[in-house]
């Protein structure tokens, strides 16, 4: 059997009661106590989420930014310093990679790829890379990652790093607060619940110390709520409200960026770019699956892989449902044919044998008042 990685959070985790589970070859909390709670403050107060597991590589040299905006499909030549940009990385069919989020920071550049996807990706830019000018170096397990989410996740963030005054929303800054031995640290405020929230990434031994000063009732009583630790059961509620895609969910190397519904992160108009000509081709076509929001009458959530059906014929699959804890009301994520695509849409999803009726409607099913 293959021992699971451990992030440098995996001892405290431990201490706190966490249920740990294998999530990408990693030993992950899926729970501390419960998931509804954990879900709940966040979305009222702030949750610590250990990101550890999350590839980080960084790139430079002359030919960097080329290189990535050959990558990508976004626009990386338009980024300012400091800005943090989302976008994909897609075969040579358009298919989907990985989907990432690429920082440009003085004087490198930092890409956040998927836990599950980090091997595949790496090998994938070695092969691409060639004789460019571009260094490449894998710090996944050098460098911890933590991020802190909800509505007093500023407050709490500020704590460790006061650059988090100044950032704006997909936005970092990097620094060396340790000038002995010159070890970066970045913030960014980003997120994947819906929330409003911040990163923070820095050598592996702050790990146990960022999450347990956190953690303390003295932040709690200065941030006016606790900082609750929250394992991967509620990032995905969480993500599932705010209409987030997972990769091997929502996304795989089967799936277009259009088909997604992340047009807004391909630009067409920036020059070539792996993929594009077949992103564009597959955009003709009208028989291809697209995702879709649902909501699902009475409780019992639609799982990945439950059949959407139309007059009794199938015309789409589930790829992620729960039972909202902010809505309180069960929810989906789906793919279908665009003839049953639209707002309104009523659908019957087959739940175990039974059907239970499913409405589209419009994503995402929560966004945070500002």
């Amino acid at each position: 059997m293959t021992q699971r990685l451990q992030t440098p959070l995996h001892a405290w985790h431990v201490a706190q009661g966490a249920r740990m589970v294998d999530f990408a070859g990693f030993d992950m909390p899926v729970q501390y106590k419960s998931i509804v709670e954990e879900h709940l403050a966040v979305r009222s107060g702030a949750g610590l989420f250990d990101i550890s597991h999350m590839g980080r590589l960084i790139f430079n040299g002359p030919d960097a930014e080329p290189f990535l905006q050959s990558i990508f499909t976004n626009d990386v030549a338009t980024m300012k310093p400091g800005q943090v940009r989302y976008g994909l990385v897609c075969n040579e069919q358009g298919g989907i990679l990985d989907d990432v989020l690429i920082y440009r920071l003085a004087p490198f550049w930092l890409m956040v790829v998927n836990a599950s996807n980090r091997e595949k990706i790496l090998a994938w830019f070695q092969q691409r890379i060639g004789s460019l000018r571009v260094g490449m170096e894998d710090k996944t397990f050098d460098w911890c990652m933590v991020a802190i989410q909800g509505p007093k996740s500023l407050a709490a963030a500020r704590e460790i790093d006061t650059a988090c005054d100044s950032l704006k929303y997909y936005y970092a800054a990097l620094g060396y607060p340790n000038p002995d031995d010159m070890e970066p640290q970045i913030v960014s405020r980003t997120g994947y619940t819906g929330e409003d929230g911040f990163e923070i990434i820095a050598s592996n031994r702050w790990a146990e110390v960022m999450a347990g000063y956190l953690t303390t009732p003295q932040i709690a009583e200065r941030i006016g709520a606790p900082v609750v630790p929250c394992g991967l059961g509620a990032r995905d509620t969480l993500r599932l409200e705010a209409a987030m895609p997972l990769y091997g969910h929502e996304l795989n190397e089967e799936i277009d960026p259009l088909q997604a519904g992340l047009a807004w992160a391909v630009k067409f108009n920036k020059g070539d770019f792996v993929g594009k000509a077949a992103i564009l081709e597959r955009q003709k076509r009208k028989d291809l699956a697209v995702r879709i929001g649902l909501e699902v009458a009475g409780k019992r959530p639609a799982r990945e892989g439950y059949r959407l059906l139309a007059k009794g014929e199938p015309v789409g699959v589930v790829t992620s449902g729960t039972f909202s804890p902010t809505l309180q009301k069960a929810i989906a994520m789906a793919y279908v044919f665009p003839s049953h695509a639209a707002v309104g849409t009523l659908l019957d999803v087959d739940i175990r044998g039974q059907t239970a009726e499913a409405k589209v409607v419009p994503m995402p099913f929560y966004s945070r008042k500002k």
